[in-house]
């Protein structure tokens, strides 16, 4: 999954200066930070192979509820083992806001990825959710922020791109609604990252964490019970490498990479994170095409240079913003 190309935080917004007003330094980018950020361009970059191979022989909802739920209790455990269990106090406002994001990021944006790579390949789902950026950039806009020329040239060629990623499903190389599935988990986690710089979150990032993917992942639960999901479960037929791909998912995808996703919302600017929206995808179309053999098609290629190129383009004119 990708993150938001801009940073919606209030205290990003350009200030008049006052008279006899020292200026705040900005924010410093710490190693940490980079480490989060190098863990979330690889690992994520990795989780769209991993969820194809776990929805070769598992349930999508199922298993997805299932990582997250999983990586939300181990999470929990450790901050209450490492830092105690009043860490893990929230008020009835947080847990809402908890809540709420966890159901945007983990039920929508991720939920519906899990689901589409039943029947497009986890390349393609990787380039579709290279959007998000582009649809940060018009959530602000709704908000009454007003994007640069630079943004704008952005999003309008990150639509020409996402215009060519969808001739396959047009023209019946992939289904159609799987596509149509990614576009609106896109816009889910979209609208679930602006949401997590605005909201008032468990002031502990970890413990946030923790309840973002228990919410969601519950949530997941409940939509794979409505769906029947586990009726068709037969866990004799689960393939080997569909557990290691779910375990791989929970301890990596959710665990350590959704923990510093989190993390890096709430301690660096969202524009930096957004960085990884241009790498993901890279590193998602080659481990397909290596392990997976999925084939690189003209409109994939060439849809995904402009949509990586459009968010190139809207990350770094927001961040010289």
């Amino acid at each position: 999954m990708t993150s938001p190309a801009v940073d919606p935080a209030p205290d990003a917004a350009p200030v008049a200066p006052e008279p006899r007003t020292a200026v705040v330094p900005a924010r410093r980018i710490t190693g940490a930070v980079w480490a989060a950020l190098g863990i979330v361009y690889v690992v994520w970059g990795s989780t769209y192979l991993g969820i194809r191979i776990v929805v070769e022989t598992l349930p999508p909802f199922l298993s997805g509820g299932t990582r997250f739920v999983t990586a939300g209790l181990l999470l929990a455990a450790v901050v209450a083992w490492r830092q105690g269990p009043a860490a893990l106090k929230a008020n009835r406002r947080e847990l809402g806001s908890a809540a709420l994001v966890g159901l945007l990021l983990v039920l929508g944006g991720n939920g519906l990825v899990v689901l589409a790579e039943t029947s497009i390949p986890s390349g393609l789902a990787a380039l579709l959710i290279a959007a998000v950026p582009i649809w940060v950039v018009l959530l602000r806009t709704t908000l009454g922020e007003r994007p640069g020329p630079g943004a704008v040239g952005g999003v309008l060629l990150g639509f020409a791109g996402l215009g060519v990623l969808t001739l396959p499903g047009l023209s019946g190389e992939v289904k159609i609604g799987g596509v149509l599935l990614v576009l609106v988990a896109a816009l889910l986690w979209s609208i679930g990252s602006v949401s997590s710089a605005r909201l008032p979150l468990p002031a502990n990032p970890f413990t946030a964490s923790a309840y973002e993917m228990l919410a969601g992942g519950l949530a997941a639960l409940l939509v794979a019970l409505l769906r029947g999901e586990h009726h068709e479960l037969d866990l004799a037929a689960v393939s080997g490498r569909s557990w290691v791909a779910l375990a791989y998912l929970i301890v990596f995808g959710s665990l350590i990479a959704f923990t510093a996703y989190a993390w890096l919302l709430q301690t660096a600017p969202v524009s930096l994170a957004a960085t990884y929206a241009y790498v993901n995808p890279i590193v998602a179309v080659l481990l397909g095409a290596l392990v997976l053999n999925e084939g690189l098609t003209r409109p994939i290629v060439l849809g995904g240079a402009i949509v990586v190129g459009a968010v190139c383009l809207i990350v770094s004119t927001e961040r010289r913003g």
